[in-house]
């Protein structure tokens, strides 16, 4: 039996996954607020969490890791996918409770998961994955959306550290930039104000040019060559490597 935990299924690039996994077999749970209908299967369980509530996460995620990990699944992968673009503003034009919330989803969310994911799973099943979801903006800071950035930077750095603590055959983490997708983020990023956000039009140009992957498209690819096949240990992927 393999199991996948995957975040931010209601739509986009996590629904796209997580059917793709159940279509290869897998068995998948679904973690976050919204479910989607495209996912009704046996092999399907969501659990309904709040990203941003780490005590939440905690409480919700950690006893179905638990019940997974007692017949000693062959293969377990955590994807780390779900993620939020706001708030959208410069220093000086937030507040600390958007602050808080953005870096509790886009970071704090996955540092939880994985630490009850080593501790639900290590040396209780035959391999394990965490793939954590990054972004280009790891490396690049956008004015208007460095929160977004910091954050992202913080989860490949937590890939590294999770490399760090289990040095181990069995345990593999990677990160993920997963490029230009399809996605409601997308949309939200090209409906803000360039006097919010001054690189707009960067947004609004992958969708007039048609550069924007679907979601479906980057799943399979996903799927294919980081889930299905053997990945290097503590390395950030590329989609156009994928």
């Amino acid at each position: 039996m393999n199991v996948a935990f995957v975040t931010g299924v209601s739509r986009g690039l996590g629904e796209g996954i997580a059917a793709d996994l159940l279509a290869q077999g897998w068995q998948v749970v679904g973690i976050g607020r919204g479910d989607s209908s495209r996912l009704k299967s046996p092999h399907y369980r969501h659990v309904a969490c709040d990203l941003a509530d780490a005590t939440a996460i905690a409480r919700s995620v950690e006893p179905v890791m638990v019940e997974a990990a007692t017949p000693r699944p062959g293969r377990v992968v955590l994807i780390n996918n779900a993620a939020a673009a706001g708030p959208i503003g410069r220093a000086g034009e937030l507040d600390a409770a958007s602050i808080a919330a953005s870096f509790a989803t886009n970071l704090t969310a996955p540092a939880v998961l994985a630490d009850a994911f080593c501790r639900a799973f290590l040396g209780k099943a035959g391999e394990l994955l965490v793939i954590n979801v990054s972004s280009g903006s790891a490396e690049r800071a956008l004015a208007g959306s460095g929160l977004y950035s910091a954050a992202k930077c913080g989860l490949e750095m937590l890939t590294r550290a999770l490399v760090a603590d289990h040095d181990r055959p069995d345990f593999r983490v990677i990160s993920l930039r997963p490029g230009i997708i399809d996605t409601e983020m997308q949309v939200f990023m090209r409906g803000q104000s360039a006097d919010k956000l001054p690189a707009v039009g960067m947004f609004k140009d992958f969708h007039a040019t048609g550069q924007l992957v679907a979601p479906d498209v980057a799943a399979r690819r996903i799927v294919a060559t980081l889930v299905l096949a053997p990945v290097e240990n503590g390395r950030t992927y590329r989609y156009a490597e994928l």
